[in-house]
């Protein structure tokens, strides 16, 4: 039979799962036999049938082959991967593994292009049972030295890397929990397994202690009663034949996060790297002039991402953590080590910088708790003389998709100013005067800065006040001719309405009038928005707080219409049934319900500038002195040692 044709007939019966006519067909060479190499990647019979998971054909396959044939089980694909490293991708493979290995032991320590045996395929693959089968094969087989090496590929990655890459966290914690010696590994990158974990904030987002993820946890642990021990999997899917699709997604999350959480609690205890610090910088040290200064600008210039990149992955897991917003590792490494708080990376800068820098004000307030570091940080600069101050002004890596998840780049130009109004009273006031190696003050360097996105903020202030005037402009046109045009007619002899005895025309001539009062003020609104000058501290309340009161007025306008609408239509049918006039309730209230929903998101960003106010005038109310005399009184009570505090300062 043609070669051509043979593989052609076989490659079919395979995928296909035809057991008998792949038996049948193997039999017309037996000089290869199930080694019979059949695509063009050089994928014997038993790749195929081990990557298609049929693991009876590979138990028939195996028992044929002949005495002859055991050598030839170490050929490899164009990919390097022997049958081993087939079958390790699968735990519903393990016997045919336990088969081949019998046969060929010399398959545990083989590499594939990649350098990965198949050890580390079963933990990239997260294949737990397959994975501790060859683990303990390498153990029984190796001396120390060698299993350290089949732990780790040639650029250093180790297994647990390569765990913790592909997300098997439940596998993750397993080899942490018995190879303590990989903690330190550092792979391709130099990151750490807690510098890679760190550099994973998704794993971390299904955080929460609220009712529903009470419910989940609850169910969790329903489900996990059942397992036993180590052999437990934390990402397990939980088999019901009442499964919701998305209710279990929620668990499967929730158990990643629970994963994510317990396997931090490993490793930051044995994280030493905060301890490798730079030297304390207080205040901005002196501007010298550097003959080389034009050459390191151009080279800055030329490698400026790549430098970028590589500083990041240098980063501690606890600056790594603050950068991703990884709030759980930061809070156990400072509960570990809380000297960590104050560690500086290679730029000077501490984690306020970092939090700072990349919006993180969850990590910020939980140091802000810690009342002695924080006096020292607050006052650090890094290399290049900027406070944490000037933090609030600077670029991040990411801002712009940080703008593409916000409703309007004003949004995010407002949380800017406000954070930097927040950290202005933190800091000492002696730095909201300080210059950096530039010259430039943290509000000149916001300024800078923050020009495109000011820019961007006008154009969509002004389009979004446009659109709405027009809006306002047509229901206002539409109320006043309403009001010339009454429901009924008017009298001839003295031209009052028909209605006018009617309570729902009273009803008509209120809501109509609201209406017209309404848009004409969301008008007013609206073109003040068009004609302001739109200076950088107007997107802090005043533009806002503007667009909030047209948007406002607008709604308002629309909903009086409608129930003028409403009361229109029942006074023209008012003898029919009550349930029309019910129907009519809720047609003519769609269009405000649904006028609503499509603008609650935005509404509910401009509360947060009422919210502002609000709190900052509450801020000016003056306090009886009795009422700071109690609170004192019930500090002392609940903190003496805070009462000792401030007696020292005075």
């Amino acid at each position: 039979m043609d070669t051509t044709i043979y593989n052609k007939q076989l490659y079919n019966a395979i995928i296909s799962k035809d057991v008998t006519e792949v038996l049948k067909l193997r039999e017309v060479l037996v000089a290869d036999g199930p080694l019979h190499v059949v695509t063009i990647h050089n994928d014997t019979i038993l790749h195929l049938a081990l990557y298609s998971m049929q693991l009876d054909l590979v138990l028939r396959l195996i028992k044929t082959l002949s005495p002859e044939h055991i050598p030839l089980l170490v050929c490899q694909n164009s990919g390097g991967n022997t049958i081993l490293h087939e079958a390790a991708t699968y735990d519903k493979l393990f016997p045919a593994a336990e088969m081949i290995l019998q046969l060929q032991p010399q398959l545990l320590t083989m590499r594939n292009n990649n350098k990965e045996n198949a050890l580390f395929r079963a933990a990239r693959y997260g294949q737990m049972k397959m994975f501790k089968f060859l683990d303990d094969c390498l153990v029984q087989t190796l001396n120390q030295e060698d299993l350290k090496e089949a732990h780790r590929k040639f650029d250093g990655s180790t297994i647990l890397h390569a765990a913790i890459a592909a997300e098997h966290f439940d596998l993750a914690i397993w080899i942490a929990k018995k190879y303590e010696y990989l903690f330190d590994k550092t792979d391709s990158d130099g990151l750490t397994a807690l510098q890679l974990l760190a550099c994973n904030p998704a794993a971390f987002q299904f955080r929460g202690r609220g009712c529903l993820m009470k419910m989940i946890d609850w169910r969790i642990n329903n489900s996990a009663a059942d397992d036993d021990g180590d052999d437990r999997s934390y990402l397990h899917d939980v088999a019901s034949p009442f499964s919701v699709p998305w209710w279990d997604e929620m668990i499967k999350k929730r158990k990643t996060y629970h994963a994510v959480v317990e396997l931090a609690d490993i490793l930051i205890p044995k994280d030493t790297s905060w301890t490798i610090t730079k030297s304390v910088v207080d205040q901005r040290e002196t501007n010298n002039v550097d003959e080389n200064k034009t050459e390191i600008k151009e080279k800055t210039e030329k490698e400026k991402d790549l430098e970028k990149k590589k500083a990041e992955k240098q980063q501690t897991p606890l600056l790594l953590a603050t950068q991703s917003g990884c709030f759980e590792i930061v809070e156990k490494i400072l509960e570990v080590h809380p000297q960590a708080v104050e560690h500086i990376d290679e730029d000077g800068r501490c984690i306020l910088h970092i939090a700072i820098k990349y919006r993180q004000m969850g990590i910020f307030k939980m140091v802000q708790t810690m009342e002695v570091p924080m006096r020292r940080l607050i006052r650090k600069c890094d290399v290049k003389g900027n406070s944490i101050l000037h933090m609030v002004g600077k670029k991040i890596v990411n801002e712009d998709v940080q703008q593409t998840e916000k409703q309007s780049p004003s949004f995010q130009l407002q949380d800017d100013l406000l954070l930097f109004e927040q950290i202005s009273k933190v800091i000492r006031p002696h730095f909201h005067k300080h210059t950096n190696k530039d010259g430039e003050t943290a509000e000149e360097l916001l300024a800078l800065n923050k020009e495109p996105l000011r820019e961007k903020s006008q154009e969509w202030l002004k389009r979004t006040a446009e659109n709405c005037s027009i809006v306002a402009v047509l229901i206002a046109t539409v109320a006043f001719a309403a009001a010339y045009t009454v429901p009924g007619g008017s009298k001839e002899a003295d031209g009052s309405p028909v209605l006018l005895n009617q309570p729902f025309f009273v009803l008509f001539t209120i809501t109509d009038v609201l209406s017209l009062t309404f848009c004409l003020t969301s008008v007013v609104i609206f073109l003040s928005i068009l004609t302001s000058s739109y200076h950088l501290r107007d997107f802090k309340q005043s533009l806002p707080q503007q667009l909030m009161l047209g948007i406002t007025c607008l709604i308002l306008s629309v909903s009086m219409m409608m129930l003028a609408f409403a009361a229109t239509v029942i006074l023209m049918i008012r003898n029919n049934q009550q349930w029309t006039r019910i129907v009519l309730y809720l047609v003519a209230f769609l269009p405000v319900t649904v006028f609503a929903v499509i603008y609650l998101p935005l509404y509910l960003s401009l509360m947060g500038t009422y919210k502002y106010t609000i709190m900052k005038w509450w801020s000016y109310i003056p306090r009886s002195k009795c009422t700071t005399s109690r609170q004192s009184l019930d500090v002392t009570k609940a903190n003496p040692s805070a009462a000792e505090t401030s007696s020292s300062r005075v």
